[in-house]
């Protein structure tokens, strides 16, 4: 079920910094995320619905400064949008349950897929499984 809150609403709930990123698609700064450098296994949701959107067996190190996955949990985990904002023409990876901004894919990732998902660490909530 799709989740439709306010602006307002989001505000009061998120962290400040969740709230920049998720409703706001500011980005972390590279590097400094929680689940950069982090390897425990698990499952990721977003840290705004809890949707589950991603396996920690579908995390790689990409070396670009944020978690790196190759592939959603499902096909209906996340949309995708064209971003064409900073110049660039990138594919914005959202939530589908309540349409966090989550991050970007690009076309550079690991077999079998060939996906990078580039996405902010405090978009995510790690369960430990």
């Amino acid at each position: 079920m799709k989740i439709n809150k306010t602006e307002s609403e989001w505000k009061q709930e998120l962290t400040p910094e969740q709230f920049q990123v998720c409703r706001q698609k500011a980005t972390e700064y590279p590097f400094t995320g929680a689940y950069c450098d982090f390897h425990e296994p698990g499952v990721y949701r977003c840290s705004c619905c809890g949707a589950q959107l991603f396996s920690s067996e579908t995390k790689f190190d990409s070396g670009c400064g944020w978690p790196s996955f190759n592939q959603p949990v499902s096909e209906q985990a996340v949309r995708e949008e064209t971003d064409l904002s900073h110049g660039m023409r990138r594919v914005e990876v959202l939530c589908s349950n309540c349409d966090a901004h989550l991050g970007h894919v690009f076309p550079d990732g690991p077999p079998p897929t060939g996906l990078r998902y580039c996405i902010n660490s405090v978009s995510l909530k790690h369960e430990r499984r």
